[in-house]
């Protein structure tokens, strides 16, 4: 016990304040805490703090004094006063008696006068650095347990440091680090993970319960911390259980307990809550850069840390996240000033959270891989535990929140490799947070980035997701990298868990796009042409999704997958009035097509002219559908259907769009514009709208509001159901009527009710051409 009997009381700090951040200056602003003051003694839980006389019951010996005390009200962690000068710790309660460990190595006589002192057991933050310090210095010995608790007011103890805070205010803002993370290769455990909805079900020793919060005029803003030791250290999530009161709390009869009174918190009370906060995480968060920088700058093999070290860092990072909570639910406050609740976006305080307290430390653990398997473990539970909490009580961030628990959800998954129901599992939770982020955020490449990692081994997917990345408004580069681990194998041949029209497919686009291997780029566009025919014929309606993956992934690869140069591009950038004009109407070209568009222009209008060869395959028509949004964006900017017009097949769309007429009732009308659902419906998207979503092209084409259904459950919007073929007919039949409007590509012959194309586009078709 030689590490508690070390600890002392965390007392009042009487060194200047640190300064706090902007916003928070205030007359009176500097925080303290003195135990025997009204405001301690009244607690917000309604609980009296007066000091109570009692005596000793009994004494016991072992590792440090332990006695029994007879005295009533007594809380666990609370200093209890012996009449010789001996202080001691309330480590166990009942009802009116507990057991106390004493503080020193002084011994107390049974019928000893004892007294409460209404001061918690806690250590200060420098001790904290102290600790860590010292246990981090010492490869092996016993430190004795690793405990961080606080006042259970709220207030901190240490309110001050030495001077070397004034540049940490600033120094996570406006970091958003790339959060990606590999699998590793390592023997491990299963463990379970949340439930399918994302969640956890909050767990007794997780250490960030949620509890009811009490408006008195101290407000308690930390969740409960539970200690931790050797005793009680995390274990696997699959032997957690819910707590579950004990049948000692009703005995025989049921009390109906008084609703607490509750008092409103005043606004100079908040300020100085989140000014002592705020004080106190910033001397966690440097110590937490200070230790994962020297840690992760160590490359030595021989300097492993031991399970004390790794408990003492976890402990550490834990404290930061609770301090990121407590500042929080402070500053967010619904009494809080819109002036305190701006703070936390201008301090950058989410992003420092992820990068300080949590992704720094998983890469650490990550590369100290497989030693530091069952930390790393346990971390990720109570990271996303916190986050889990933070997503329930903070929503003001809570787009923040989500993609973080997507985040931690994928680190958990590629650690499993050895139980593939649990990696599927946790695949699934981290796919629906990153849905859930993306719906929030459609434009946001770097969420298909992280659904595409995934996506693994659908490899088709892959693709469709990685080329979204790069061509929505918000584009991730970082995917030009990623997406290499797709298309590599496929260069290399390595194609056996791959259909061979799709690895003919995907090895297209990985010479379109790395430049590689041109000379196979013919055979692998002539393979893939070859088999598409017969191959939807097989998969039939499994190729309704499939269809719109790859004719987004053609739609990309003609914008060059993005790339600022590409001529698409360049045309999409200036408005149609920005474009020059020939006399005769014609456009002038501002850039010349480099070679590579002319190559992907060619293997896209060979796909589009094979699947419209299947004009009365409904299974064909979410490709169809999603090749005529891009076509009919491309109408709208000259220079840049001036590339596309004289390859794309006009005459074979004409035939497909009568085609779909035929099938539809007598006396049919064209809309010609988007089917808005009735007033007291709401609108159900099609499964290809929500692969279109937040695209460059696809912007302008959705109305506003047209995927605000929040009743549609994430497994509900790729559901192929009956009413969607008809609704799709009409969108194509729509769009072919859009583009007829301008009478350049396609027209409409109002007479005969058919589609027709002007005379330069009036090619004879054959079958036999296919």
């Amino acid at each position: 016990m030689a590490g508690i009997m070390d600890k002392r009381v965390c007392q009042p700090s009487k060194q200047p304040s640190s300064p706090p951040p902007a916003g928070l200056s205030h007359t009176g602003d500097e925080v303290k805490e003195h135990y025997d003051s009204e405001s301690h003694k009244n607690r917000s839980d309604g609980r009296d703090m007066t000091p109570v006389t009692n005596y000793v019951h009994s004494v016991k010996k072992g590792n440090g004094t332990v006695c029994d005390c007879i005295i009533d009200g007594v809380q666990l962690g609370e200093i209890i006063s012996f009449d010789s000068g001996v202080e001691g710790r309330c480590i166990d309660k009942g009802k009116g008696q507990c057991t106390v460990l004493l503080m020193s190595n002084d011994h107390v006589e049974v019928d000893e006068n004892v007294k409460r002192t209404g001061k918690i057991y806690s250590i200060s933050y420098e001790e904290l650095g102290q600790k860590v310090d010292k246990i981090l210095r010492v490869p092996t010995g016993d430190e004795g347990d690793f405990t961080i608790n606080k006042p259970p007011s709220g207030k901190r103890c240490a309110d001050t440091n030495d001077g070397n805070t004034g540049d940490q205010a600033t120094s996570g803002t406006a970091v958003n680090t790339d959060r990606h993370t590999d699998g590793h290769q390592a023997k491990r455990r299963s463990l379970t993970p949340p439930d399918r909805a994302g969640r956890q079900p909050w767990i007794s020793d997780d250490g960030v319960q949620q509890k009811p919060q009490s408006q008195g005029q101290v407000v308690s803003l930390s969740p409960p911390r539970q200690r931790l030791t050797k005793a009680n250290r995390p274990t696997e999530a699959a032997t957690q259980q819910p707590y579950r009161p004990s049948s000692n709390d009703d005995e025989s009869t049921s009390k109906m307990m008084r609703q607490p009174e509750t008092r409103p918190i005043s606004q100079v009370q908040l300020v100085a809550e989140t000014k002592g906060i705020y004080a106190g995480l910033v001397m966690v968060e440097t110590k937490c850069i200070e230790v994962d920088n020297a840690q992760s700058s160590n490359t030595d093999a021989n300097s492993k840390l031991n399970n004390e070290q790794w408990q003492a860092l976890i402990a550490l990072h834990r404290t930061l996240l609770h301090e990121h909570h407590d500042f929080f639910l402070a500053s967010q406050h619904p009494s809080a000033s819109p002036a305190l609740q701006r703070l936390a976006s201008k301090y950058a305080m989410p992003a420092r959270m992820w990068r300080h307290g949590i992704h720094s430390f998983l890469e650490l653990l990550r590369h100290r891989l497989p030693a530091s398997l069952e930390h790393m473990l346990t971390f990720i539970y109570l990271a996303y535990n916190m986050m889990a909490l933070l997503y329930e009580t903070v929503p003001a961030f809570e787009d923040t929140w989500i993609e973080c628990l997507g985040d931690l959800g994928r680190y958990r998954m590629a650690m499993e490799d050895d139980d593939i129901n649990v990696r599927e599992i946790w695949t699934g939770v981290s796919r629906r947070w990153y849905s859930k982020s993306s719906d929030k955020s459609p434009t946001t490449g770097r969420l298909y980035h992280h659904l595409a990692i995934l996506a693994r081994p659908n490899a088709l997917q892959q693709l469709y997701y990685y080329t979204k990345s790069l061509c929505v408004p918000i584009p991730f580069s970082s995917a030009r990298e990623s997406i290499m681990t797709v298309f590599d194998p496929v260069l290399n041949n390595n194609t056996a868990r791959l259909a061979p029209v799709d690895a003919a497919f995907v090895r297209a686009h990985a010479i379109l796009f790395s430049g590689k291997s041109r000379d196979q780029l013919q055979e692998s566009e002539d393979s893939f042409i070859d088999s598409l025919d017969g191959h939807i014929g097989r998969v039939t309606k499994r190729w309704l999704e499939s269809g719109y993956y790859i004719a987004i992934a053609l739609s990309c690869s003609l914008l060059g997958y993005g790339a600022e140069s590409n001529v698409l591009m360049r045309a999409m950038s200036k408005k149609p009035e920005e474009t020059d004009v020939t006399m005769d109407g014609n456009t002038i070209s501002e850039a010349t097509p480099d070679e590579t568009f002319k190559l992907a222009l060619e293997f896209a209008t060979r796909t589009i002219s094979r699947v419209l060869y299947r004009w009365g395959d409904t299974n064909t028509l979410p490709f169809v559908h999603a090749i005529l949004v891009f076509m009919n964006h491309m109408t709208q900017h000259p220079a840049a259907i001036s590339h596309l017009e004289d390859a794309y097949p006009w005459k074979l769309t004409s035939i497909m769009l009568n085609t779909l007429l035929l099938s539809c009732e007598p006396g049919y009308e064209i809309r010609g514009h988007f089917h808005q659902p009735e007033k007291d419906q709401l609108p159900h998207p099609l499964p290809e709208d929500f692969a279109m979503r937040g695209l460059l092209y696809a912007e302008d084409y959705f109305p506003e509001k047209w995927f605000s259904n929040d009743k549609i459950d994430e497994d509900e919007k790729y559901f192929e159901l009956p009413s969607v073929s008809e609704e799709r007919k009409g969108r194509i039949l729509s769009l072919g009527h859009r583009i007829a409007s301008s009478g350049n590509w396609l027209l409409w012959n109002g007479e005969t009710r058919q589609f027709e194309v002007p005379e330069k586009y009036d090619v004879k078709i054959s079958l036999d051409s296919r």
